[in-house]
């Protein structure tokens, strides 16, 4: 009996995964192709991009704030104070602007992905769109996989500078002006650190938007059904999150040996 349902949770988690590749690879493929939906993009960048600004900055200045408060009670007592602007700097555009960033924007955005998505779907629009001849992951995924590709890394960009200007509002506490702030930033951190910091958001946006599209367009059971899609997309887009962080800083750390 054990084995049997074993069995059955093993072979719906390969189909999901299966469904899920399938649709991230046919999005992505027809994100070339013409049309191109500008309309349908231009608004997702809105909703996915500048509605997710503030929560972003707030997120980021407090948690450099943190990071320059933590940095400069272990470096006063052995007069490293100076320090601390790389110390900050290398951690949150390294490790936690990225992961911060991306799991604040899977949760306000990548549940209303699913929501959106999934309404849509209870509803029947998805069908009458279908039986109108339009490709449904050209017009409903692709702009909003494009916005996400294009958002998330300029909202850490937002959330790296405003974690370094809260690492001085605490580092000036102690007597650091800001070119020593700056000077420690270089000592630290390399040319490859800041594209680590581009690349890790652009990687998670894209989990973000496929796994909150994918959850809503195979939603099912009413408004019962839309709630529950949402939450999973959340928990599943989170865990992707980081767990990809993991494994690409990994890979980074092996093509800097």
């Amino acid at each position: 009996m054990n084995i049997a349902v074993i069995d059955r949770v093993m072979l719906r988690f390969f189909a999901e995964l299966q469904g899920w590749f399938a649709l991230a690879a046919t999005s992505f493929a027809r994100m070339f192709r013409r049309p191109y939906y500008y309309r349908e993009f231009a608004v997702q960048f809105d909703k996915l991009g500048f509605s997710s600004l503030f929560i972003c900055m707030l997120t980021g200045l407090f948690t450099g704030m943190v990071m320059a408060l933590q940095a400069l009670v272990q470096l006063k007592p052995f007069a490293a104070t100076s320090y601390v602007g790389g110390m900050v700097a290398v951690t949150m555009i390294k490790e936690l602007g990225p992961v911060l960033a991306s799991l604040m924007v899977a949760g306000r955005v990548g549940s209303a992905i699913t929501a959106e998505l999934g309404t849509m779907v209870v509803t029947e629009q998805v069908d009458a769109m279908r039986v109108e001849g339009t490709d449904i992951v050209k017009r409903l995924v692709a702009p909003r996989l494009k916005a996400m590709l294009l958002a998330l890394p300029l909202l850490t960009a937002v959330a790296d500078a405003v974690s370094l200007l809260g690492g001085y509002i605490m580092a000036s506490g102690y007597g650091i002006n800001p070119t020593m702030y700056l000077k420690g930033i270089p000592q630290f951190m390399v040319f490859q650190d800041l594209i680590e910091g581009l690349v890790k958001p652009a990687v998670f946006g894209f989990l973000i938007a496929m796994t909150g599209c994918y959850v809503g367009l195979n939603t099912r059971g009413g408004a019962e059904g839309v709630g529950n899609s949402a939450k999973q997309a959340v928990v599943v887009s989170s865990v992707l999150i980081l767990m990809f962080d993991f494994f690409l800083t990994k890979i980074f750390v092996v093509f800097r040996g």
